[in-house]
């Protein structure tokens, strides 16, 4: 993928983020969508080699939208300033489908690579699950915290939106109560793009999604709900 080109229709973009600009840049944008789509090709492939559940996964269907949905938004910008996409089992990319965790990552205007792994803001029905699981399975989910790439890797769980108390059913003395306390179980990092060298993309994705798998195997074994099904 032409990384450069991708970095500086992303800038163009982010100062003049009106319809009419997209219109006259969008031979470009459908350049750069297909170029992405070779890259999730490859990407998808790099990864069923140590997760076959993602092997049947369509490029097409991990592409998020590049429309912004601008309903409930004081921001009207009408589009997105990254590419991004999501990678799980069937194609189920969103909390809301039940399709347990996602490989994660996009590509800012600056060059900055973002990409991670597990369940970001998942429903209530599922949350609930998950943090019953961490009960449940505390020996399991700590031993998955020290696993050692996803240590050096990403560190601890994202802790964003967590709560301030413990939630409500869950003992606030149990040992893992700050994870019981996490709205998201998820992990991510930040790097800078070498635009110079985009034969560096797929490889890179590729190794960091790998070091999430302790994460991502011990959030499959999270038992169902029923709203899941």
């Amino acid at each position: 993928m032409h990384l450069r080109d991708l970095t500086q229709f992303l800038s163009e973009l982010k100062e003049s983020n009106t319809r009419p600009w997209f219109v006259m840049n969008k031979p470009r944008y459908d350049i750069l969508r297909a170029e992405f789509l070779e890259v999730l090709t490859e990407l998808i492939r790099e990864i069923g080699k140590f997760d076959k559940q993602v092997v049947a996964c369509d490029p097409k269907k991990a592409i998020f939208r590049f429309q912004r949905d601008t309903r409930f938004s004081h921001d009207k910008t009408p589009y997105k300033t990254h590419f991004s996409a999501g990678i799980a089992p069937g194609n189920k990319r969103r909390p809301s489908e039940g399709g347990g965790p996602t490989y994660y990552f996009h590509i800012e205007a600056d060059g900055t690579l973002l990409y991670g792994a597990g369940e970001y803001l998942p429903p209530a029905a599922r949350l609930k699950a998950i943090r019953e699981h961490v009960v449940n399975d505390a020996t399991g989910f700590a031993k998955m915290l020290k696993n050692k790439h996803l240590r050096e890797t990403y560190g601890d769980l994202q802790p964003e939106d967590k709560l301030q108390r413990p939630p409500k059913g869950f003992d606030p003395n149990h040992p893992l109560v700050e994870y019981l306390k996490l709205k998201s179980y998820f992990v991510w990092n930040e790097e800078k793009l070498d635009i110079n060298a985009p034969d560096k993309l797929v490889p890179r994705l590729a190794q960091g999604f790998k070091d999430a798998t302790a994460l991502v195997n011990w959030l499959r074994g999270v038992p169902q709900t029923f709203e899941e099904e």
